[in-house]
């Protein structure tokens, strides 16, 4: 009698521990997956597809499902590939001989030569050209991610890419600045003088 209270307690347990863990999976459930939100969350978004990727969220996804390198985005640079490195727990390599980093750019019209055609607005990823079908386009350049996906679809090849600037925004510390020697220096000893 003692053995079949004992099984109807643990059945009790059982049954109670089950029904709130169910509970608790469908109340706190999370919506997509986390890694790969906080690999995204690195990435620079500029949705260029020079990772191989159409885009930086399925980047982030093969990324978290290790089906790729974590050194294939040239826009989010060396200093990517080590924020993606330490989340991960992953070895750090440096960018792919293919994905070499870039300095900041941003694509120009050059606006007399544009013939309004509307390429290069159906091919930005992130809708920084303005204009209307046979008007004279420009970049929005605080927009503009420097993808260069604008530049194969101009038939008139009037889209230039600019180099912007470094500014304390996105200034990197590039070390070693200065090479760092041993140096020795000789300390003089006054004539006469006793150590």
């Amino acid at each position: 009698m003692e053995i079949l209270i004992a099984i109807a307690i643990m059945a009790l347990g059982a049954l109670t521990l089950g029904a709130a863990l169910g509970y608790a999976a469908t109340r706190f459930k999370v919506e997509g997956d986390p890694l790969t939100d906080k690999v995204n969350a690195i990435l620079p978004q500029t949705q260029c597809g020079q990772c191989g990727f159409p885009g930086c969220k399925p980047y982030a996804e093969a990324i978290a499902k290790g089906e790729a390198e974590i050194n294939l985005c040239p826009p989010g640079g060396d200093e990517g590939v080590k924020k993606l490195a330490e989340l991960l727990g992953r070895e750090y390599k440096p960018l792919a001989a293919a994905a070499e980093e870039k300095k900041r750019v941003v694509a120009v019209i050059r606006e007399d030569q544009c013939i309004g055609c509307t390429l290069c607005i159906q091919a930005c990823p992130v809708d920084a050209i303005v204009g209307a079908a046979r008007q004279m386009h420009t970049v929005v350049e605080s927009l503009c991610t420097g993808c260069e996906l604008c530049l194969k679809p101009c038939p008139v090849e009037c889209i230039d890419l600019r180099a912007l600037p470094e500014t304390l925004d996105d200034w990197k510390w590039r070390y070693p600045v200065i090479p760092v020697r041993a140096v020795h220096y000789a300390i003089p000893v006054a004539q006469g003088a006793r150590c």
